[in-house]
This record gives structure tokens, C-alpha cells and sequence, in this order.
């Protein structure tokens, strides 16, 4: 049975390819290809396949020229307006990088004027503040030194006043105290605000502080040096309130015809 079966198989495998080749002989055939023709002479592309097993037989596959072939290649691309002119992009980008260098420089330059300005308005503003508070200072110091030298009269009638008067009696002690005491407030509230009485005896005499009004000749001290103070003088800080009157030494002349004490200066 098996040996009729594989004869049988044969038989028909040897009809089959005897009946392709009559078929491709009645075909017309390409001179270029030596392929089949269809009726407008295109080639027609035949594809054997063998068969897998021991009794299949093989056939034959015919492709359609109508049909485009399929390729894994990728496809072209168009290209496009911008890929068309890529110099034109390129100059575009380049002008738009010098205009905004342009401005970039254009805002430096004004933050730097800015910047000058603010520094010139700031030292300005720094010298007002320093000049009007110097002012000020000095406005206050003027107010004080002149209510200040208004008061200095009253100072010295308290001191002649407590030099002179001797009280005698119990109500007259009473009353010395009294002003006494009215005129120690007053020189602390003088001390407070910056006052201070002159200390002048025995001190070299100096014009921006004393003013010489007499001339004692003497030994004791030195020649142009403070002899007696007249009359107190006072400062307010660096200031000079009052000058101090005082008498001023002189050398002694050994004349017989000198005989007064204290020479009065004009």
C-alpha cells in the first residue's frame, strides 16, 4: 500500500510540472529578463515554493506587476521651507543676537548713569545732613551763649552782695542765706548746661581770654602774668562768654620816683 501511495504521489508531482512548463512555454517571454510577459509586456515574476513534506508538491506563485514591491527602506522626506533656506534662518538668529546685544549695552550704559547719579545725590544729600546739623548745632549754641551772658550780671551782684555784706543780726543771717541760696542754684543750673568760671590768677596773660585793664609792678609773679582777677570771666564749652578783667604784673623799676603801686592802663 505505502509503495502505491508514493507512485501514486510521483505521478502526480511529474503531471503537475509537466503542465507548468507547457504553461510558461505558451506564455511570451521578456527578452531582458527571460520572465513571463502579461499582455503589456510587463515581466511577471514567478516564485517557486517546494513543498515541506514527503509526499506535497510544489507549486508555483505568480506576482501581480500591478502591485508596487514592499521595502523597509525609509521614505525620503520633503524638505521644507525652513530647510530649504537655512542661511536665511542662520542671518535672522544673528540679527536678532545684535539687536539684543545692542540693548543689552543701551541698559548697561543706563543702569551706570543710574547708578553715577545716585551716588552724586546720596554724597550731596550726606553734606546737607552733616552742614544742617552743624548749623543747628551751632544756632543752639549761639541762643544759649547769648541768654547765657544776659544772666552773668546777676551772677555778680550775688558775689559783691555775699563779699560785702556782713550780717550782723540772726534775721539778717536769714536773709544772706536766703539769696545764697537763690544764687548757688543759679550757678549749678549754669554748670549744667556747660557754664565754667575762668581761673585766672597767677596764669600767663592771654589775650583771648583776659582783658588787662591795670599793671601792677611786682616780684611775686612773673612779669605778664595774672596779678588779681577784677572780674571773673566765663566759657561755654570752647567758647568765650566774658573775658576776665585782671591786673597784669610788671617788672619792678628800682627808681626813687616810683611810687604807686598799680599803673592804669588806657
Amino acid at each position: 500500500m505505502d509503495e502505491e501511495k508514493q507512485l501514486e504521489h510521483s505521478q502526480r508531482a511529474e503531471a503537475g510540472i509537466s503542465q507548468t512548463s507547457e504553461q510558461v512555454e505558451s506564455e511570451p517571454m521578456s527578452a531582458e529578463t527571460n520572465l513571463p510577459t502579461d499582455p503589456e509586456g510587463n515581466p511577471i515574476e514567478v516564485v517557486e515554493v517546494q513543498g515541506t513534506g514527503a509526499g506535497e508538491s510544489s507549486e508555483e506563485f505568480v506576482l501581480d506587476s500591478g502591485i508596487e514591491p514592499f521595502t523597509l527602506d525609509p521614505e525620503p522626506s520633503t524638505p521644507t521651507a525652513e530647510q530649504s533656506h537655512p542661511s536665511e534662518e542662520v542671518e535672522t538668529l544673528k540679527a536678532s543676537v545684535r539687536e539684543l546685544s545692542q540693548s543689552l549695552e543701551t541698559l548697561k550704559a543706563q543702569l551706570d548713569d543710574r547708578a553715577s547719579q545716585y551716588m552724586r545725590l546720596a554724597a550731596d544729600f550726606e553734606n546737607y545732613r552733616k552742614r544742617t546739623q552743624k548749623e543747628k548745632e551751632d544756632q543752639e549754641q549761639q541762643v544759649k551763649c547769648s541768654t547765657v551772658k544776659e544772666l552773668l550780671p546777676v551772677v555778680d551782684n550775688f558775689e559783691r552782695a555775699r563779699s560785702q555784706i556782713q550780717p550782723q543780726t540772726d534775721s539778717e543771717m536769714t536773709i544772706h542765706k536766703s539769696y545764697q541760696g537763690v544764687y548757688r542754684d543759679l550757678v549749678e543750673r549754669l554748670k549744667k548746661i556747660g557754664v565754667a568760671p575762668m581761673r585766672t590768677e597767677g596764669e600767663p596773660f592771654d589775650p583771648n581770654l583776659h582783658e588787662a585793664v591795670m599793671r601792677e609792678m611786682t616780684d611775686a609773679y612773673p612779669e605778664g602774668s595774672v596779678v588779681e582777677e577784677l572780674r571773673r570771666g566765663y566759657v561755654l564749652g570752647d567758647q568765650v562768654l566774658r573775658h576776665a578783667m585782671v591786673k597784669v604784673a610788671a617788672a619792678p623799676e628800682y627808681d626813687e620816683s616810683t611810687s604807686e603801686e598799680g599803673v592804669q592802663l588806657d
